[in-house]
């Protein structure tokens, strides 16, 4: 019998669902990224389980485009927490990159009752497209 692929669930924090709405970066999008991800597609693994991951402009290449950093547990859950434009600026600096780490342990961590209380008081969004 085969055993039935399990979906992903994506997620965007209150911050990066600001951010993705001002740049209008769409749902379809993110979830492009991640299934790109889940092939094995990855910008960067930064390691702790965040990685970088390119998103191009509408209409445009990734090049020019915006940076996305996601917390991701390989066939489980992924949490964009973080965006920026590439020409704002190069990289996160290594005090953001270990604060993602430790909250990438905390969030993989959360169980489904806990997520659902999330996405109920503290503007954590489901991503279901």
């Amino acid at each position: 019998m085969a055993k039935k692929a399990t979906r992903i669930r994506i997620f965007k924090n209150a911050w990066f669902a600001r951010f993705a709405k001002r740049e209008n970066i769409n749902d379809a999008v993110l979830r492009d990224a991640i299934t790109k991800i889940e092939k094995g597609t990855v910008d960067a693994d930064l390691g702790g389980h965040v990685l970088k991951q390119r998103i191009a402009r509408f209409h445009q290449g990734k090049s020019g485009g915006y940076r996305t950093i996601i917390l991701f547990q390989q066939g489980d859950k992924a949490f964009f927490v973080y965006g920026f434009a590439k020409q704002e600026r190069g990289n996160i600096r290594k005090d953001e990159l270990a604060t993602f780490k430790q909250a990438a342990k905390h969030v993989l961590a959360l169980s489904d009752e806990h997520i659902h209380s999330l996405l109920d008081k503290e503007g954590l969004t489901e991503i279901t497209t």
